[in-house]
This record gives structure tokens, C-alpha cells and sequence, in this order.
């Protein structure tokens, strides 16, 4: 599957379209984003049920604000509109294909109830 690329303007329509969105801060100048986006291609392709996206962080500054992106590459995981996983760094094929599954195992009944109870300690 081609990567899609993530902007302010269509950010919400695409990820909430996705039950599973992959995102790879990105910027042009960034020699270890360049190494990685072949594998992140790669990778996409196997996984035809996952939306893999890329946000470029000089184009699209405000993302990158929203969601506190100090360092690229970074990694973020969506699911269901919440965010489980981000990572700053790029991965090898295997530790990337190892991430995808496991994002595809995680209990996200566990993780809305998490979600509930910590917003509701902080009322």
C-alpha cells in the first residue's frame, strides 16, 4: 500500500478513516528519515489493512507541535483515534514488521478503559 501523506487539512478525515495508522515524522534535510522511508515503503506493502502515513515536519509544522515531535524520525501508532506507541528513531525491516503486530494485538478495550480512568483522576 503507498503511504499516504498526512497535512493539516486532512489529517482527521484520513486517520479517522483508518482503524490502524502508521506515521513517519519526517523531514527532508534528515539523512536517518532518508534511510528509512525504503523500508517504511516496504513494510506498508505487507500490510494492505494498515494506513501508513508520513508527515513532513517542514511543511507541516503545526502537526509536528501537536504532537510534540523533538526528534526525527519518529514513529507514531494510532488506533481507534488514540495514540499507543511513538518512538523517536528509525527501525530496521524486522523491528518495524515486529511493531505492526503488535499494534494489531493490543487490547484497545484495555486501552479505552485506561484512557477513562487516567482522564478521570485528572477531574
Amino acid at each position: 500500500m503507498a503511504t499516504v501523506d498526512l497535512t493539516a487539512v486532512n489529517f482527521e478525515k484520513e486517520v479517522n478513516g483508518s482503524a490502524i495508522t502508521v506515521i513517519d515524522f519526517w523531514a527532508p534535510w534528515c539523512a536517518p528519515c532518508k534511510s528509512f522511508a525504503p523500508t517504511y515503503e516496504e513494510v506498508s506493502d505487507l500490510y494492505p489493512d494498515v494506513m501508513f502515513a508520513k508527515v513532513n515536519t517542514e511543511e507541516e509544522q503545526q502537526l509536528g507541535a501537536k504532537f510534540n515531535i523533538r526528534s526525527i524520525p519518529t514513529l507514531m501508532a494510532i488506533r481507534d483515534n488514540i495514540v499507543i506507541f511513538s518512538q523517536a528513531g528509525a527501525l530496521a525491516k524486522p523491528a518495524l514488521k515486529a511493531l505492526v503486530e503488535q499494534i494489531k494485538e493490543v487490547d484497545m478495550d484495555e486501552v479505552r478503559a485506561a484512557v477513562a480512568k487516567e482522564q478521570a483522576e485528572k477531574q
